[in-house]
């Protein structure tokens, strides 16, 4: 059971890392200014994205705290 959670939790923070490079170049971020906004250095960004290291417990906080409000005003935005 433990072995499928932490598959669980890989696949998750995979996928968060996914929607965070989205949003980086959705809105034309550099590693570096991408960093700025999440509090974090521009080594630790690209650390998470060549697959190195990944967020810890507070910086997966704030990501999904960005990718939150991104996600609200791109629906706020929405043709319908």
């Amino acid at each position: 059971m433990t072995f499928v959670i932490l598959c669980y939790i890989i696949i998750c923070m995979e996928d968060i890392l996914k929607e965070l490079e989205k949003y980086r170049l959705e809105n034309k971020l550099s590693q570096k200014n991408l960093a700025k906004k999440l509090g974090v250095t521009f080594a630790t960004v690209s650390r998470w994205f060549n697959k190195r290291n990944k967020p810890n417990q507070i910086q997966t906080y704030h990501i999904k705290k960005l990718l939150d409000t991104y996600k609200l005003k791109d629906k706020h935005f929405e043709i319908t």
